[in-house]
């Protein structure tokens, strides 16, 4: 089935005080239809996710929130650390009404991911890890900079004001912050505790998250699968957003078509 643009919500949700902002693409579709969350990377929040969130819309339920310190969200004065994260997106999942879903996360967004496979999986009923880091052979600020340089030219240059506004909106504290924890975070400890399906997609050119790196990800997790984007730098759901959601979309229908041939739904 092709993959057609869906209608763009805004929502603001009250969890733990702070008002979360969401991006929702509502369409008409069956109430057993799958929710995906899309969770954004590092300090960027969901603006840059809408390419491939508004795609997925025409056949699930798609959700793509800001987290608190960051988007539009509200900005508490001290940076969420990472099972902060997890555990606020969970409680805005309760205050939503999801109760459990599909993730599709870019970068650091998989390192929320894989915290919250471990805290809450349950709730949790698949994962997409698009670029997941960090690679450990790079967690040193130098290194990264410099592949973040080489990644440069495979994303469209669009992306940068989306990029330069939401740094604004974090602030120098917050970023750097975030920066320290993605660094500090060993998803590699996680990975081998996620046993639900998971697809790890890479872009073929991207030099933050190389071929090794991603391929150890797959083998270190129970039930994981590789797809790779032809001439795909870092940010896939920016600048490949077609690509990635069709890989996500077959990624879906085969997970949910084998949950009911094992008789889990």
């Amino acid at each position: 089935m092709t993959l057609h643009k869906g209608k763009l919500q805004n929502q603001y949700t009250t969890v733990n005080g702070l008002s979360m902002f969401a991006r929702v693409f509502a369409e008409d579709l069956p109430e057993d239809a799958p929710v995906v969350i899309l969770v954004h990377g590092l300090v960027l929040a969901s603006r840059y996710m809408i390419p491939t969130a508004e795609l997925l819309a025409s056949k699930y339920r798609v959700y793509v929130p800001d987290f608190p310190g960051y988007g539009d969200s509200d900005k508490p004065d001290e940076a969420l650390e990472l099972p902060q994260l997890a555990d606020v997106l969970c409680q805005w999942m309760d205050a939503v009404g999801i109760k459990q879903a599909i993730m599709l996360g870019n970068s650091f967004g998989c390192q929320i991911i894989a915290e919250f496979a471990i805290r809450h999986s349950d709730r949790l009923f698949a994962a997409i890890l698009q670029a997941p880091t960090i690679d450990p052979r790079a967690r040193n600020l130098p290194e990264q900079l410099w592949r973040f340089a080489l990644n440069a030219p495979y994303e469209k240059a669009s992306q940068l004001p989306i990029q330069v506004q939401d740094y604004a909106a974090a602030g120098l504290p917050r970023v750097i912050r975030t920066i320290q924890m993605a660094f500090n975070d060993r998803i590699e400890a996680k990975l081998p505790y996620m046993h639900i399906p998971t697809l790890v997609v890479r872009g073929e050119n991207d030099p933050v998250v190389p071929q090794n790196w991603t391929q150890e990800v797959v083998e270190m997790l129970p039930n994981g699968k590789l797809k790779i984007i032809p001439g795909g730098g870092h940010t896939l759901n920016y600048s490949k957003p077609v690509e990635l959601s069709r890989v996500s979309d077959e990624f879906i229908q085969e997970t949910v078509a084998d949950l009911i041939i094992g008789g889990v739904q």
